[in-house]
């Protein structure tokens, strides 16, 4: 295991930020290359301590000569973000100078193009040379795995259509309850590798069969528990053996069996009005029509102040909202369904 750092150099004298990355290195040219990156969403940290976990792992893998292909590993892939604290609390989605989510606005670039992202570099600030940085060492892989989470969640994966059904292997190696298919239209991190991914010699593939971009949703943030990072971290051996990264022959996959609907079909419950939030429905259980899955106090103690937010169509609750006090308009549920939703849906992401 090499250990190396990256200085990414601030905006203000004296202030130099450093970023550990881990590589271990492969046995054989012809394997896959892997990056896997975790909390560029500086406070969403299951995926970090799955990498601590596998990391281990990996150590023992190499001891034994069963490493194949290189993985380079960035454990905590946002420390701009992870030193952001306001009243108390780590603002790490949000770069606090300029209002910009640290997972938007990534160049988009063809693979032939992947040295412009270090072109001058000195010009840049500190958080576009950090999205740069993170862009170049993922496009010289061929498996890209960004790690994430939601609010409160189940485990699911944002999956760019190209990709699918390749990627199955991914889904039943880490028993997700749901796969989004992505339409690839945003400038997030793993759009951004997809987008590199898809265009060759002037075309935009339709199919991706030797790569993969993927952002992995590691249930909810405050999800960060021992026994839940060994699984997910033996989740992702599995599918690194499944691929040829790592030798294990005892690894056998099954059939990935959980929905995987494109974003069309994620219906958006939000807010009609401010106030405290009574959920009546958890994430992972499945809804009918009808079925009562929240309400909204908007006057505490008074009379018929109650708004009751029901269920317009069946489907899997994947995640909803850990603040108990919602603004008009706030997201409370995201709804995996079975047929597109009634949403006018832009291309991109589902939320900010």
């Amino acid at each position: 295991m090499k250990v190396s750092e990256i200085a990414i150099a601030g905006d203000t004298p004296g202030i130099e930020w450093r970023m550990p990355v881990v590589t271990f290195e492969g046995g054989s040219a012809s394997a896959p290359k892997v990056y896997i990156q975790a909390a560029l969403h500086a406070n969403e940290l299951p995926g970090t301590a799955l990498i601590h976990f596998l990391c281990a792992r990996l150590r023992e893998a190499e001891a034994r000569g069963d490493i194949l292909g290189e993985i380079t590993i960035v454990p905590q892939a946002n420390p701009i973000g992870l030193a952001q604290s306001h009243f108390g609390e780590m603002q790490g989605r949000f770069e606090l100078g300029s209002r910009t989510n640290f997972n938007r606005e990534f160049p988009l670039v063809a693979l032939a193009e992947r040295e412009s992202l270090l072109e001058d570099f000195s010009r840049l600030t500190a958080t576009n040379r950090l999205k740069r940085t993170l862009l170049h060492l993922a496009l010289g892989a061929d498996l890209v795995l960004d790690l994430h989470c939601d609010d409160e969640s189940v485990q699911y994966a944002y999956i760019d259509e190209v990709f699918w059904p390749d990627a199955a292997d991914l889904a039943s190696a880490l028993e997700m309850e749901a796969v989004f298919l992505s339409d690839g239209e945003s400038t997030a991190f793993e759009e951004a590798v997809g987008y590199a991914f898809k265009r060759r010699g002037g075309e935009k593939l339709k199919r991706v069969t030797d790569k993969l971009a993927v952002t992995l949703e590691l249930r909810g943030t405050r999800d960060v528990y021992p026994q839940m990072a060994r699984k997910d971290a033996d989740g992702l051996w599995r599918f690194l053996a499944s691929r040829g990264v790592v030798a294990d022959p005892a690894v056998s996959l099954a059939a990935y069996r959980g929905p995987a609907v494109p974003l069309d079909n994620i219906e958006m419950i939000r807010a009609a009005e401010p106030g405290t939030v009574l959920f009546h429905r958890n994430v992972g259980e499945r809804i009918e029509t009808g079925d009562l899955l929240a309400e909204i106090v908007t006057r505490p103690g008074m009379d018929d102040v109650t708004i009751e937010v029901r269920a317009a169509r069946p489907g899997l609750i994947a995640t909803r909202t850990s603040d108990r006090f919602v603004r008009r308009g706030g997201d409370l549920m995201k709804i995996v369904c079975n047929e597109r939703t009634s949403a006018n849906r832009k291309p991109g992401t589902l939320e900010d």
